[in-house]
């Protein structure tokens, strides 16, 4: 399948290296805003082509699946450039600003018959299986409650810190421990209680987050871009506890019991570097004629945009592209 990135910034890189090493990939081209950006990235990776703006890359007939890397304030606007021209795409997180534009997008997909798919990269990861097993099987017996966090140094990064480019540790760092909370808990949230303390320019630095479920159980979840945190992500039963060492990317999974006495440890499987496998996943998709990634389907896209949005509301923060 002919691939091609549009916007090679720093995590293009990360992608780019996956899909050297996939088969199903052909590494076709690649475009940026400043032709010389791409043509330097198209050489360091080995793609064929090398556009200078992204209207010109769409309109290749050659291109298949596009991976859109701009930040979140362009997901929208670049996404649907790519269907319009008949591309399929892989939008990085968060999917997009707010969740109208996530809906439109999808409306997009269904009438273009084009896949749409959001590379949370954790949603496709073994790890995920590994973990939602382990939870069918009772190990932890009633499981009522999870703990997750992640946080970076970040604030020197200028878009983490623009409001015009959907700035904030919400959407780039919150989704994670906010996913890891849907994945393991698939009830109705019945409550949403968020705090942040906000940077000068009006973004989140940090935030915490209680989502309680309507079946009674609760997740607390903090995201954080001044300090660096030890990513755990906790749940917990009635029979004892898992915990997932790294939720950005999980390292390995701990089993205890009530005596708090390690019971089982579980290592993931090795990957080249984790983005592999939303790649495959669109892949096996297209292959389907499918318009949606089933690890990650339109309507958890549209669940976890949602969630932003009220988080976001109890804040008063809103983006200029709104």
């Amino acid at each position: 399948m002919k691939f091609a990135i549009l916007a090679p910034g720093g995590i293009a890189h990360s992608m780019a290296k996956a899909v050297t090493e996939l088969a199903q990939i052909e590494k076709y081209a690649v475009a940026s805003r400043d032709y010389g950006r791409a043509e330097k990235f198209a050489e360091q990776w080995g793609f064929e082509k090398a556009y200078g703006s992204y209207e010109e890359m769409v309109q290749d007939p050659e291109v298949e699946l596009v991976y859109v890397a701009s930040p979140h304030s362009h997901h929208y606007e670049h996404a649907r450039l790519c269907m319009e021209h008949g591309k399929h795409v892989l939008v990085e997180k968060a999917f997009t600003v707010n969740a109208r534009q996530a809906r439109e997008l999808m409306v997009l997909s269904e009438k273009k018959g084009l896949l749409l798919a959001e590379a949370i990269w954790t949603r496709y990861m073994p790890s995920r299986k590994m973990i939602d097993d382990l939870l069918a099987d009772g190990v932890l017996g009633n499981v009522t409650s999870l703990t997750a966090n992640l946080g970076y140094i970040l604030s020197h990064v200028e878009r983490m810190q623009e409001p015009a480019l959907a700035g904030g540790a919400l959407l780039d760092l919150g989704v994670y421990p906010i996913n890891f909370a849907l994945m393991a808990f698939h009830g109705v949230i019945k409550e949403v209680n968020a705090t942040a303390v906000m940077s000068p320019k009006g973004v989140d630095w940090m935030n915490s987050i209680t989502l309680t479920f309507e079946d009674g159980k609760m997740a607390v979840l903090h995201s954080d871009m001044l300090a660096q945190t030890d990513r755990q992500g906790v749940i917990s039963g009635d029979k004892g506890y898992l915990e997932v060492q790294n939720i950005n990317n999980c390292e390995e999974i701990r089993v205890y019991d009530l005596d708090r006495k390690l019971t089982a440890r579980y290592q993931v499987p090795a990957q080249i570097n984790g983005y592999e496998y939303e790649v495959l996943s669109c892949v096996r998709a297209i292959e389907a004629g499918k318009t949606e990634c089933e690890e990650m389907p339109h309507s958890e896209i549209l669940r976890v945009m949602e969630l932003l949005d009220k988080i976001r509301g109890q804040w008063g923060m809103m983006f200029p592209c709104e």
